[in-house]
């Protein structure tokens, strides 16, 4: 990997100065529209790629075993360890739980039974085709990776730790995860707002 396309690799924007992740707005739209799908399957995984930013790869290999009702958790497995296992633990709103229980009947699933029983490509074009229904245009944004993206950036701007948002991203290198603190953030939106108020 060159220098060049390492900086694209770990930027929040594209060469061309694209935004590559969804805004506050545009993930709503998004989970509205997943709501509204015909496959009750496809909302569940739209749900579990927004709140817990796992990579669609990832999300796809998610058993019963990874549900961790009680405790309000799904257990992703990291794919991009070569030869170690590790798991990450991501907490998720009961909603989200719930849901998975009312669609897949999580709790009487065989623990190693999958949750979704597509390929990568069908998941891929399942959330563009999601993504298209939210209105969503901005290219580079609707992606599973502007979801991921998202989920980087709103755990950043409410104040998570960046070792914390590392952890849950799988991220090896904390460099990476501090990416997400280059979005403009609430708090720089209202000082600018008052800097603007007084002109």
């Amino acid at each position: 990997m060159t220098m060049g396309s390492f900086r694209d690799a770990v930027s929040l924007y594209d060469r061309a100065g694209q935004r590559k992740y969804l805004t506050a707005a545009e993930r709503e739209s998004f989970l509205a529209a997943a709501a509204a799908s015909e496959d009750a399957k496809v909302h569940t995984l739209c749900l579990v790629i927004a709140h817990t930013g796992c990579r669609i790869s990832e999300g796809l290999r998610i058993t019963a075993a990874n549900i961790q009702a009680e405790a309000g958790i799904v257990a992703i497995v990291s794919l991009k360890k070569r030869g170690k296992l590790l798991v990450r633990e991501i907490p998720v709103p009961a909603e989200v739980i719930q849901i998975l229980e009312l669609v897949h009947h999580v709790t009487e699933m065989d623990a190693g039974q999958r949750l979704w029983d597509m390929g990568r490509t069908t998941a891929w074009r399942r959330i563009k085709s999601v993504m298209a229904a939210a209105g969503i245009t901005q290219r580079q944004a609707a992606t599973p990776k502007g979801l991921r993206h998202a989920f980087g950036v709103r755990a950043v701007q409410a104040g998570v730790p960046l070792n914390l948002v590392q952890r849950w991203l799988g991220h090896a290198d904390i460099s990476t995860t501090a990416i997400y603190t280059h979005a403009l953030g609430p708090e720089e939106r209202e000082l600018a707002s008052r800097m603007w108020k007084y002109s």
